[in-house]
């Protein structure tokens, strides 16, 4: 990973995704450093009043919101002020690319950012990714573009980030394995038949960590550790076989790297996203942060197990796309996007989300070396498919 410029202060950000969980956390280490930062572009979906909150106290030169209407109305707003105001999806990617940003924090949810990210490093932006779709769709496209730009890709996910501080105890070729840790999300405890009356309002109640709709109802199923293992995989060019998933439901220990002689370095902190965020925005550098510190004294005890992979098996199919390469893993995301959102949507059970995942990665037809062009193919086909798993199932 190439390295951001050590006195290169005050860094210039570009927030994709300002007012989701992520963006706003973000927003908050902005606060707590504001000789540090300076905002140039924030991006987001439909919610133009809270954008218009942010404008207002950021003062940032571009804005852009992926629905137009959205735009047009913040637009109107913003009339006489000097920022320029961009819609739909050409507007975010634009605004991704704008020259006065040096780094691009992509907390975009889905598969939306993975264009927006992938135009910040043909900019060679330094890209702090929180979005995991990116990675997981077009991981080796992704990652052989940063690497013939010189292009610095700075973790943001908590277990990735833990796992990037902590390989810096050893070389690369030293590296045994890494260990991914996980919540276990709000129903670890439940039967196979009790999962499969769980509603949207108890998937959407996690036990420890504060995150969108989406992402937690991934953390329930475990897709989002299936998710992290994929990006594991490319984001730090491990062997599969060199990664490994434990339950760890007092999320304090974020992950893990062992070494080949056998000493085990741990990341650990507070389940609060504004330490990642921070890390990957500082990085190499480190400063106090707004997160709350830790006290194990008060934490007590820690607990480890292995994932049930037949209750969950999300897992499974994580490390199997993995395996597979090509467009395994954008077909596995896609078909995942679509079924969260039934589920959301009352349409289809929990138990249904993994399964229709399953039906469509393994039906299909994979490609073992795509183009940015064939992985966008492979998510429409995949959430076509998946729109039709779903009718059948209501049905």
């Amino acid at each position: 990973m190439s390295k951001v410029a050590e006195d290169d202060w005050p860094r210039h950000l570009a927030i994709l995704g300002s007012t989701g969980s992520i963006g706003r956390s973000a927003l908050d280490v902005v606060r707590s450093l504001p000789d540090r930062f300076q905002v140039t572009v924030l991006v987001a979906g439909s919610r133009w009043k809270e954008l218009l909150e942010q404008i207002t106290e950021f003062s940032p030169k571009v804005a852009a919101l992926s629905d137009p209407e959205a735009a047009e109305e913040l637009k109107r707003r913003l009339a006489g002020r000097d920022v320029e105001v961009l819609s739909g999806e050409e507007g975010v990617i634009q605004a991704a690319k704008h020259p006065e940003s040096d780094v691009v924090l992509s907390a975009i949810v889905g598969a939306a950012g993975l264009r927006p990210t992938l135009a910040a490093i043909r900019e060679q932006k330094t890209v702090a990714l929180a979005n995991k779709e990116t990675i997981v769709m077009a991981g080796e496209l992704v990652m052989r573009e940063a690497a013939k730009l010189g292009v610095g890709i700075l973790p943001v996910d908590s277990e990735h980030s833990a796992i990037f501080q902590a390989m810096s105890a050893g070389r690369h070729e030293e590296i045994a394995r890494v260990i991914i840790t996980g919540s276990g999300g709000p129903f670890r405890g439940l039967s196979a038949e009790e999962l499969s009356k769980v509603t949207p309002e108890q998937a959407l109640n996690h036990p420890t960590w504060q995150m969108g709709p989406k992402i937690t109802i991934d953390s329930a199923t475990l897709m989002n550790k299936a998710l992290e293992v994929i990006e594991a995989h490319w984001l730090f060019g491990l062997d599969v076989e060199q990664i490994d998933l434990l339950i760890h439901p007092q999320s304090i220990v974020h992950s893990m790297v062992e070494f080949l002689d056998g000493s085990v370095i741990a990341q650990m902190g507070t389940p609060d996203m504004r330490g990642p965020i921070q890390y990957a925005l500082t990085w190499p550098d480190r400063f106090e942060c707004p997160a709350r510190r830790l006290r194990l004294s008060e934490i007590g005890a820690l607990e480890f197990e292995r994932p049930d992979r037949e209750r969950f098996p999300a897992v499974a199919l994580g490390f199997e796309a993995a395996r597979r390469g090509g467009t395994a893993a954008a077909a596995l995301n896609a078909a995942n996007e679509v079924a969260v959102q039934a589920f959301l949507d009352r349409r289809i059970g929990f138990n249904d989300i993994t399964a229709i995942a399953d039906e469509v990665m393994k039906g299909h037809d994979l490609l073992e070396q795509p183009s940015l062009e064939d992985i966008l193919r492979t998510d429409g086909d995949a959430r076509t498919a998946a729109a039709s798993h779903v009718e059948r199932r209501r049905g």
